[in-house]
């Protein structure tokens, strides 16, 4: 009977400290998703928005209610990465309801890096090319390219993010920068 209790105190006492544990690892594994999502989830949030003050309260939303919900994350039904864009795509559609209006995508992500500003006649006139041909792209349309290019997010992370499956996911990409490259071709 002594051998028993103690290998079921030993047990029991490592299944202890494994809780104990765990919350420490949950949120160095939350640090880790934040540095590695922050810019990227801004870019998206920012593109959807065409906001920039509101889009840093959508993700700082987005991040604040991913933090609240951490623990309900289920790693079988995707990526984490893929849960904050969905959590950020709904707190922006929240902002844009919020405000009373319909999603106005905006036409290119803002400048996170700060890098140096394009020089030339020809970098301009494609700039506003493409500006003008991501305007004229529907609303789901410009939110794949946004998923896609401002975001940087792969076709499983995007069917995640939309509820789809990853070939919809790959299929609908490729009909949107379809569209884009008509558009493109249209407007120069």
């Amino acid at each position: 009977m002594d051998r028993w209790r103690r290998r079921s105190r030993g047990v029991s006492q490592t299944a202890v400290a494994e809780a104990r544990e765990a919350p420490a690892e949950a949120e160095l594994a939350f640090e880790r998703l934040y540095r590695s999502s922050r810019d990227d989830l801004y870019a998206y949030v920012a593109g959807l928005l065409h906001d920039g003050p509101a889009a840093e309260e959508v993700t700082a939303t987005a991040f604040e209610r991913a933090y609240r919900k951490r623990r309900r994350f289920d790693p079988g039904r995707g990526e984490p990465r893929a849960w904050l864009f969905g959590i950020a795509r709904n707190a922006a559609l929240d902002e844009l309801r919020r405000r009373g209006r319909q999603a106005e995508l905006a036409a290119e992500p803002a400048d996170l890096d700060g890098a140096a500003v394009e020089t030339g006649a020809e970098s301009s006139e494609r700039r506003l090319a493409l500006k003008a041909a991501l305007v004229r792209l529907e609303p789901r349309d410009r939110e794949l390219i946004a998923l896609k290019f401002f975001a940087g997010l792969g076709n499983a992370e995007i069917a995640s993010v939309l509820g789809i499956s990853e070939s919809n996911a790959g299929t609908r990409l490729h009909r949107a920068v379809t569209k884009l490259r008509e558009a493109l071709d249209g407007s120069i």
